[in-house]
């Protein structure tokens, strides 16, 4: 109890202290007047009018070099910085990109961003990255706060629960293009070809000797897996297999989605002899519970994934994909939007659909 009221005595002494120094700091501060620096200081400054200040600054007209110079001398000196949004209005064009996606970690969208960054940035624009996690409240409010802030196009991974909005923002003038997801037959996209990669997957097993192929998909209303399980679907009916498939309530894109889903596989199908996983991540949940249970990989039990991303390569068992050309579909989804947003109003690019195809990489896991 003793050493109770002596913390408490020292946490108000503190306190006390505290509150004290700040009510020092405050009135110091009160004393100082701040002061933001303003075209008509930079003139005065420099001793000229204020729109050879503007000319100078912007590069709008012919300003002499000595002139020129003073002015500049002047901005550094008063601390003189534009205003970007103003000139923004005022020019038509921010120079900014929105990209909204689901997620970055362990997910193909790290890699895509590159591709879209380094585009951007050879065009003369800059980025605003919103994540959503899939949410769809959190997509409707990170668009919102997109076309109130000064983006000339946005580059969505969509939930597919915004399409009005989505459309709506386009017709308010605001370039918007589909990435990994075509949600939106009336917006423009650039996607993988999700179908033909499940298809492929199949008949690639099949090969490989393989009778019993799962499938760990995800939410069909998304069109990447509606588009894979498609292609398996397609796939085993072509070679008279038996359909099998798995999904679970857990975030989809986790390590725990894949490795529920690939027990409830194993447990309903003792003869399994491959998963199919819908991203990487997937695929080392399913690897884990494959070895739990001893069976060896590839061996026993074949594993490969839809979406290939970098961390399939560096695994201890390398894992097999389907590798989307993810930097370059972050390139051309740049491109596109800039396009648009570069064209004027009687010339805009129409609808445009491009859809790249995956490739199969090899490696230990099948």
């Amino acid at each position: 109890m003793l050493f109770d009221e002596q913390e408490n005595g020292q946490k108000h002494l503190e306190i006390g202290l505290h509150f004290i120094y700040n009510a020092v700091v405050y009135k110091r501060l009160r004393k100082k007047v701040y002061h933001m620096a303003t075209l008509k200081d930079v003139a005065k400054l420099a001793n000229v009018d204020v729109s050879t200040v503007s000319r100078a600054l912007n590069n709008t007209s012919y300003v002499h070099p000595d002139t020129k110079e003073r002015i500049y001398a002047a901005a550094k000196e008063l601390g003189y910085h534009p205003n970007v949004m103003a000139q923004a209005l005022r020019q038509g064009k921010r120079h900014t990109i929105g990209v909204v996606v689901p997620r970055l970690h362990m997910a193909i969208f790290s890699e895509i961003l590159q591709g879209i960054e380094q585009q951007a940035g050879e065009l003369g624009y800059g980025t605003l990255i919103c994540t959503t996690n899939d949410n769809p409240k959190t997509e409707k409010e990170c668009l919102n706060r997109l076309r109130s802030g000064f983006v000339d196009g946005i580059i969505i991974a969509a939930t597919g629960r915004n399409g009005r909005l989505l459309k709506d923002i386009q017709a308010s003038g605001i370039a918007v293009t589909q990435l990994v997801r075509r949600q939106e037959l009336e917006l423009s996209s650039v996607v993988a070809d999700y179908e033909a990669c499940g298809h492929d997957a199949v008949t690639y097993l099949h090969g490989k000797g393989c009778k019993e192929i799962g499938l760990i998909t995800g939410d069909l209303h998304l069109a990447p897996y509606k588009g894979r399980y498609d292609g398996y679907r397609r796939g085993v009916s072509e070679l008279g297999l038996e359909e099998i498939t798995s999904e679970s309530n857990r975030e989809v894109n986790s390590f725990r989605y894949g490795y529920d889903c690939a027990n409830q596989l194993l447990d309903e199908n003792p003869d399994l002899d491959a998963i199919m996983a819908s991203v990487d991540v997937q695929g080392l949940g399913a690897i884990r519970a494959a070895t739990e249970r001893g069976l060896r990989i590839p061996e026993d039990i074949k594993v490969i994934s839809l979406t290939g991303h970098r961390v399939g390569r560096m695994l201890e068992t390398t894992m097999t994909s389907m590798e989307m050309p993810a930097f370059e579909m972050g390139r051309s989804a740049a491109k596109m939007i800039i396009d648009d947003i570069e064209a004027d109003s009687k010339h805009k690019p129409g609808r445009r659909h491009l859809t790249f195809a995956t490739t199969l990489v090899e490696r230990e896991s099948t």
